[in-house]
């Protein structure tokens, strides 16, 4: 999806700062220089009437050409004549205007050098010298401007900063099991944990030719979350827009916005996020307080995202059944017909950790 007209222009707004205030220091550094070198000013002044008198000849060089006359009077001719005269007398003009500006530009130089001055002290100072803080280098977006995408997209994903370092290279299989097995597939925890770790890196490969949905799986820390995590990394480094929420984040940001206790502009904005957004994570489904209302928006928000062709990705402890009694068979009904659905079993991965195992 990339950067909604509002965010662009939150970038661009950036730039048209960066420009400003280079602008305004080169300003004041021009003052600088002026009041420790009064002779600059005189050279400024002599500069700006040569650069006056330049435009004037450049002008007044654009006459008729006898190129392309074949034929014409004998008055014509000697007009033709005289503009030549007249062209060559003003080339000799301009050329001695631009050695004039040269030269008062080299006295300005060795001022300053006498000053003490660098020699781009005078020059405009951009934070990024390649497109001059246009976000452009020609029609293409500058590498600064995709920095500044990616910088704004995880400021708007709601991920913390140390969750960037949760990345597909850092997921271990070492702490899945392999002589634990599902009983209802067969599989080992450390093959039910490898699949579902290539099925996430495929997800995110193939995630602009298949609006995928994601049904993460499994008791408490077992990874799912870190997987989540991996996928937003992944995508937002490539400029695509995600948000995510923990559950009970998301559902009281949802109560608020629907029994008015937030701004209309602000709800519209939350909903737009909610439904517009290029991937949307609802971490640890079943752990905020369940009731109707939960119920018919996790539907609605489910069912929207599926008839937008927007991905979606839940993380629960849940299993397909207790979704049905928590949220109803209809969310149910939705989840295992639109979703791939993942599963990880084993060991809290945290208590792992602490205990060294």
């Amino acid at each position: 999806m990339g950067l909604t007209n509002s965010q662009y222009d939150e970038i661009m707004r950036d730039y048209q700062r960066r420009q400003n205030q280079a602008r305004r220091e080169l300003v004041e550094r021009e003052r600088e220089v002026r009041e420790r070198i009064p002779a600059f000013a005189d050279l400024d002044e002599q500069i700006a009437a040569a650069g006056v008198a330049c435009a004037r000849a450049m002008l007044l060089d654009d006459r008729i050409s006898p190129a392309g006359i074949t034929a014409a009077s004998a008055a014509m001719q000697d007009q033709i004549a005289v503009t030549d005269r007249q062209k060559t007398e003003d080339q000799a003009d301009l050329r001695t205007l631009k050695e004039s500006i040269d030269r008062i530009s080299v006295r300005k130089a060795q001022l300053m050098k006498a000053a003490g001055y660098p020699e781009d002290y005078l020059q405009m100072r951009y934070e990024c010298p390649d497109c001059q803080d246009t976000g452009y280098i020609g029609q293409q977006k500058c590498h600064c401007f995709l920095k500044a995408e990616i910088d704004l997209l995880y400021t708007q994903s709601n991920l913390r900063e140390h969750y960037k370092e949760e990345t597909f290279p850092a997921f271990s299989l070492r702490y899945y099991a392999e002589d634990l097995k599902d009983p209802s597939t067969g599989l080992t925890a450390a093959q039910m944990a490898s699949h579902a770790l290539e099925v996430c890196r495929q997800f995110v490969q193939e995630f602009d030719e298949t609006a995928g949905n994601l049904f993460l799986s499994g008791g408490t820390g077992l990874g799912k979350t870190f997987l989540s995590h991996c996928i937003a990394n992944a995508l937002l480094e490539t400029t695509h827009s995600v948000i995510y929420f923990s559950a009970y984040d998301l559902f009281e940001l949802l109560a608020d916005s629907s029994f008015g206790r937030t701004q209309e502009a602000e709800a519209g904005e939350l909903e737009r996020h909610i439904f517009e957004c290029d991937l949307l994570i609802i971490d640890d489904l079943g752990t905020e307080q369940t009731n109707s209302f939960v119920a018919s928006q996790l539907f609605h928000v489910l069912n929207e995202r599926i008839l937008r062709q927007k991905s979606t990705l839940i993380s629960t402890n849940l299993s397909l059944g207790e979704m049905a009694e928590r949220y109803s068979e209809r969310v149910v009904s939705r989840i295992t017909g639109s979703y791939q659905m993942l599963k990880l079993i084993g060991e809290d991965i945290r208590i792992q950790k602490k205990y060294g195992g």
